[in-house]
């Protein structure tokens, strides 16, 4: 079966790859439909993800249909629609037996550290599976969408809660709709306005676009001087890094999702006189995966306006390769495999 596989830094290539096979009692066998690309797939293009070893086949948002019926799994018909969980997890690590196994120590994401789904079949555990009324596209932003609904659970978000969102981007765009789903009021930051108008669909109340607005100024317009209750950080930039800390309102919480590319230097004053929460984000748990279903299922996002090009398996290549040179250009790109 063909494959999309990383040989190398900016060495995307189609290649045939053997056919998967059952490893374990209650696998199921999925013929992928879409992949969507995410920041991660183009830092792995990069040469850029250190977690990433090559060849490599990417992706992990995937929206896939059950090729193959598994007696031992009857809930997953031939035929049934499915979307997929692409994280490993040990069971025995301190973040596993806490009952948080996104983060477990021995965490694999498809397409990170083990070969993922651009390709055309995968064998994927059965606890692994969602299913849902979506159609294939939807589906296929299941994901990333999950990762910002992470987010704003972790950040403990509230209906009463003003959230800033920093990044309207794929990550952000899920922050949004997160913090938008729990009932809080949302202010999207972005240097983009056409970001900013997605956000808007997605949730934000607000709008901040810093390219031409001062970001403390509109903050404190829109927080009767307080700052917000929550900020979620989902660009990965020192400036946004302490930009979050600075801005918060006092006993408010930070949340990271994004990686800072380099070293961030804090005024550390900053956590102690406000008292602040700082929690880092990763991946998502199986009820992040069962919000935004829900979401999805009540038309409450703008997916034709999240995703900005679908291309064919062949053109992979070379949407990464123009994906690195213009990233401004694209928000979410899905890949059809067939």
């Amino acid at each position: 079966m063909r494959a999309v596989v990383l040989d190398g830094p900016r060495q995307a290539a189609i290649h045939e790859t053997p056919e998967p096979a059952r490893e374990r009692e209650h696998d199921v066998l999925l013929q992928v439909r879409k992949v969507g690309l995410c920041g991660s797939d183009l830092n792995s293009y990069r040469g850029c993800n250190p977690m990433v070893s090559y060849p490599r086949i990417l992706g992990h948002e995937v929206a896939a249909i059950v090729a193959e019926a598994n007696p031992n799994a009857p809930e997953w018909p031939a035929g049934m629609a499915v979307t997929l969980s692409p994280y490993s997890s040990c069971g025995r690590c301190a973040a596993c037996l806490r009952g948080r196994p996104n983060a477990c120590d021995c965490n694999q994401t498809l397409g990170v550290q083990r070969d993922g789904a651009l390709t055309e079949r995968i064998v994927v555990p059965a606890s692994r599976l969602f299913r849902a009324d979506l159609s294939l596209k939807e589906l296929c932003l299941v994901e990333p969408l999950t990762v910002g609904f992470h987010a704003a659970a972790r950040g403990r978000v509230e209906a009463r809660d003003t959230v800033a969102v920093f990044g309207c981007g794929g990550v952000g765009l899920g922050a949004v709709a997160g913090v938008a789903f729990r009932g809080a009021t949302v202010i999207g930051i972005d240097l983009d306005d056409d970001k900013l108008a997605t956000a808007r669909k997605a949730g934000a109340a607000h709008a901040i676009n810093t390219a031409r607005e001062d970001l403390h100024t509109r903050l404190a317009e829109l927080t009767d001087g307080r700052g917000p209750d929550v900020v979620i950080e989902a660009i990965g930039l020192p400036q946004t890094f302490r930009a979050a800390v600075e801005e918060v309102a006092f006993t408010g919480r930070v949340v990271y999702i994004g990686y800072a590319k380099e070293q961030v230097a804090y005024e550390t004053r900053l956590f102690v006189q406000k008292e602040l929460d700082i929690l880092g984000s990763r991946n998502a748990q199986p009820d992040d995966f069962r919000d935004v279903i829900r979401m999805l299922e009540a038309g409450r996002f703008p997916v034709n306006d999240a995703v900005t090009h679908v291309v064919p398996m062949d053109e992979t290549p070379a949407i990464l390769e123009a994906w690195s040179q213009t990233p401004s250009r694209f928000t979410k790109i899905m890949i059809d495999v067939g």
